[in-house]
């Protein structure tokens, strides 16, 4: 039995797919794995037996990722899962960029004691009017899960799409429609396109990448729309180029103070993932990538550790080796494990920066002495056994 804190209210239909004996409970101080959405972890104090978290969505700046790694913590998170609802509403900050929809709504209710309102919206709704997205170009940049569905969704709305993306996957690369052009690199898009859209997660080399160096490269009267995330944009750069006309409009997911009264920004309250179906996608599979791991070893999306999986575990035991800058960690486990008499049916191991997790399935349980055993490898601080 596991036991399992939820940090915030997560979907029924994903705490459904817990195992039956596991236990959720209120405090994390009794908690193996944590189920989180928004929940600042930074503050909180890690129990000694947390083995994993998992982020019901994809952004991940509210855990601890270093603390966790070091720790032997898994940390996951769900791509994917949020992907159509944050497209939708990208494609809905396109349309009320391109007409002023909210401007027009709002002289309606503000004149809605006017008896001829329908004769007054005649002369008045010139004020509102905009333009057409079809035949207008359209720059993505990043084409993960909601990038590429963004290019191709408006690929289909008769945009001319530009993408770009230097880590595009290979899944990725089949799912795009061919009519999107490639860019090589950031400064094609803005140098062409009327729009442009980031889909890039928040890290060192992105942080602030719209600022005034990249807006002086794009085309006068260009609109920018983020529902990525707040700190990809430079808000100060972002207020002087609305002021000079460089940038028409700014669209965001993203409120702060300073862009909530800024002259040309349309803010939305952080609504990208904000529908049943996003967040009952996202329940499922943080459960789902919970429950794999806690009984299996396997690790899937995670943002901190290497994926390794070995499928569903069939042998007498499986056993899961952590380790931080050891060199070929895999082979001195499989040499360990042969000498303390264990015939190995399987192995898989992987890294990621430093770190290394390394899974095996032997022919037989491994004791408290074995274990140490494993931990005088070189590197290895956390040894599991399942």
């Amino acid at each position: 039995m596991y036991t399992v804190n939820c940090l915030n209210p997560i979907a029924k239909c994903g705490l459904e797919r817990l195992p039956r004996e596991y236990r959720v409970v209120d405090d994390i101080k009794e908690a193996q794995a944590v189920l989180v959405r928004s929940a600042s972890m930074h503050e909180l104090e890690l129990p000694e037996g947390l083995l994993a978290v998992a982020r019901a969505g994809a952004g991940v700046n509210n855990i601890p990722l270093d603390r966790c790694a070091d720790q032997g913590v898994v940390v996951f998170n769900t791509p994917g899962a949020n992907a159509n609802g944050v497209k939708e509403l990208t494609l809905a900050g396109l349309f009320l960029a391109a007409r002023d929809i909210v401007g027009g709504a709002e002289w309606v209710r503000a004149n809605k004691d006017d008896e001829a309102i329908g004769k007054t919206v005649e002369k008045a709704k010139k004020a509102f009017a905009g333009g057409e997205i079809a035949g207008k170009k359209l720059g993505v940049i990043g084409l993960g899960a909601i990038g590429v569905k963004v290019a191709n969704a408006a690929v289909s709305l008769g945009m001319e799409v530009y993408g770009y993306d230097p880590y595009l996957s290979t899944g990725a690369a089949w799912s795009l429609r061919s009519a999107v052009k490639p860019a090589k690199t950031p400064e094609e898009i803005y140098e062409v396109c009327d729009y442009i859209t980031v889909h890039v997660p928040l890290l060192d080399a992105t942080k602030g990448m719209l600022n005034q160096e990249a807006f002086k490269q794009m085309k006068e009267g260009v609109v920018i729309l983020n529902f990525s995330r707040d700190l990809l944009v430079n808000d100060d750069d972002m207020e002087q180029a609305l002021k000079s006309g460089r940038v028409r409009k700014y669209v965001t997911d993203f409120p702060n103070a300073k862009t909530a009264n800024m002259e040309g920004v349309l803010a939305i309250p952080h609504l990208g993932a904000s529908t049943q179906e996003s967040e009952d996608n996202c329940a499922v599979m943080a459960c789902d990538e919970l429950t794999d791991y806690l009984e299996n070893g396997n690790i899937r999306n995670s943002v901190n550790y290497p994926a390794c999986d070995l499928g569903a575990k069939k042998s007498v035991c499986r056993v899961a080796v952590f380790a931080k800058g050891g060199e070929n960690v895999v082979g001195q486990v499989s040499a360990a494990l042969s000498g303390l008499g264990a015939s190995i049916q399987a192995i898989a191991g992987n890294s990621k920066g430093e770190l290394s997790y390394t899974l095996a399935d032997v022919d037989k349980v491994l004791c408290g002495g074995c274990t140490e055993k494993l931990k005088t490898i070189d590197g290895v601080f956390k040894v599991r056994v399942l």
